[in-house]
């Protein structure tokens, strides 16, 4: 991986069907990989995945940000799983 500070790079993905392209920094593509691997599928299964999840979403986010919160919450469910959602005392 390049630096933790380091602009979006864009790449091209699969989603049902059509080519879209989506602009992640290095850190969220490595995570996003990771995730792939531990839920046994490719890259662009589990975007697709979270587009469609994203898509029924009340004020739906753009699929970049849509990816980077699933990312975060994927991370959170493996640190805590009984505590994702739930708000910690102070």
């Amino acid at each position: 991986m390049t630096t933790l500070f380091h602009p979006p790079i864009k790449r091209s993905i699969e989603i049902a069907g059509h080519k879209t392209s989506i602009s992640l920094e290095p850190l969220f593509w490595e995570l996003l990989k990771q995730a792939a691997a531990a839920e046994g599928l490719p890259i662009s299964a589990l975007v697709a995945r979270i587009d469609s999840e994203r898509i029924v979403a009340p004020t739906p986010p753009g699929l970049a940000g849509a990816v980077r919160v699933w990312l975060i919450a994927w991370l959170a469910s493996k640190l805590s799983p009984s505590n994702l959602g739930e708000e910690q005392p102070a």
